[in-house]
């Protein structure tokens, strides 16, 4: 394993941490509560994630119609990390706006 995976791992894992706190913080509040943010936080985690690709298919598009060449696509890895920090900042977002 190389350093560069080795800080990705590290990077997934802190994400992963971070987002189980924040879930942790959110199990104090009402249950109603916790269950509007979560649903907030996983529906716009999800447009977002689906905008993402969506970019990814107009690129791969672009780059084998137009320029002619072999499409880039999106690490599955780099993928994961990309819905962990999108899933966190939502979170974050949506805990501040409608948490205490």
């Amino acid at each position: 394993m190389s350093w560069v995976s080795g800080v990705f791992l590290g990077v997934l894992l802190l994400m992963i941490v971070l987002i189980g706190s924040l879930l942790a913080s959110l199990a104090k509040q009402g249950d109603e509560r916790k269950n509007f943010i979560k649903r907030k936080t996983m529906a716009d985690s999800f447009v977002l994630v689906v905008g993402m690709l969506m970019i990814d298919i107009l690129q791969s598009f672009y780059q084998i119609y137009i320029k002619g060449g072999e499409p880039v696509h999106l690490n599955p890895f780099m993928l994961l990390v990309w819905i962990s920090v999108i899933f966190l900042i939502a979170m974050l977002v949506n805990k501040k706006r409608f948490g205490n």
